[in-house]
């Protein structure tokens, strides 16, 4: 698909969908019913001729959760339907756009049907209500949030004022969620396990050794304070004169830092001479990929 024709309003992919997907975040968390409202289902189909999405940007399903979900459709039932589309290599199944945990617990809850709602939505949709669907998750963690902007981002070429409107986000936060990943892997990683808050990583993108102290948070347990205090600290043998030279600079172009690296996804540093007019923009990129990422950016524009 053409890049221009990806450039398009968070349409079907939310404001049609999104009062399908935003009930099962209440089912999924405590098993009450939904307000008055529910989409009704259009038909009920065996289990057996519902398959997952491929393309499903969400690999994990927690088995506690599960569990947890699979407990409250034996009791309640399925109380948001499913949203499916006919399966394009098999026209006589189903493939799920929006609603694949429910369709794993209800499998553990040995349901033999599932009540679903229709839709004929292309792959690119598909990808976008998948994403949204993840994004919307009240258990989601920070560093998948991020990836899900991230995506609707790079494969819709949603941008980030559209898409915090679209998602009832502020910008900030949208913009403090996407740096996330630039932290190290390991960091990340720490994140999704829940070792870190999103909070200690958001402290930990202004450290000069952010693994070090992402690492020493964690054996000592500091607080979400201390990592911003560690991290603005002046590294031993740091010079008095880059010390200044970090605390003038102005606000504004910190922001722009935090806006042009959360665009990006990589690491962004401005050092602006007053006096000059002039400056330096330094991106930093993690590897390879990233780097062919950032040219082919480049190339398009």
């Amino acid at each position: 698909m053409a890049r221009g024709s990806e450039k398009r309003g968070l349409g079907r992919g939310l404001s049609a969908l999104m009062a399908d997907i935003e009930p099962d975040e209440k089912q999924a968390t405590n098993g009450t019913a939904p307000d008055s409202g529910n989409t009704r289902a259009e038909r009920v189909i065996p289990v057996e001729q519902i398959s997952p999405n491929p393309h499903q940007p969400r690999r994990h399903f927690a088995q506690t959760a599960l569990e947890e979900l699979a407990a409250s459709i034996q009791e309640k039932g399925i109380i948001q339907p499913l949203i499916v589309r006919p399966d394009p290599a098999d026209q006589s199944r189903f493939q799920i756009v929006a609603g694949e945990r429910r369709w794993r617990a209800a499998q553990i809850a040995q349901l033999h049907e599932l009540p679903v709602i229709v839709r004929d939505f292309d792959d690119t949709e598909v990808l976008e209500v998948a994403i949204i669907e993840n994004i919307q998750r009240a258990d989601l963690n920070a560093v998948e949030e991020a990836q899900g902007y991230r995506q609707l981002m790079d494969r819709f070429g949603h941008t980030q004022e559209h898409l915090a409107q679209a998602m009832g986000k502020s910008r900030s936060h949208l913009a403090n969620t996407l740096r996330l990943l630039q932290l190290p892997e390991e960091i990340q990683i720490m994140l999704r396990e829940g070792s870190l808050s999103a909070g200690h990583g958001r402290a930990l993108i202004t450290a000069d050794s952010p693994l070090d102290l992402a690492r020493r948070a964690v054996k000592d347990g500091l607080s979400v304070r201390e990592v911003e205090k560690a991290a603005k600290a002046p590294k031993p043998g740091q010079t008095s004169a880059r010390r200044a030279k970090r605390a003038e600079k102005d606000a504004d172009t910190r922001m722009l830092e935090s806006d042009l690296s959360a665009a990006l996804g990589m690491g962004v540093v401005i050092d602006h001479d007053t006096d000059a007019g002039g400056g330096k923009l330094s991106i930093k990129y993690k590897d390879l990929g990233q780097l062919d990422d950032l040219l082919r950016l480049l190339n398009t524009t």
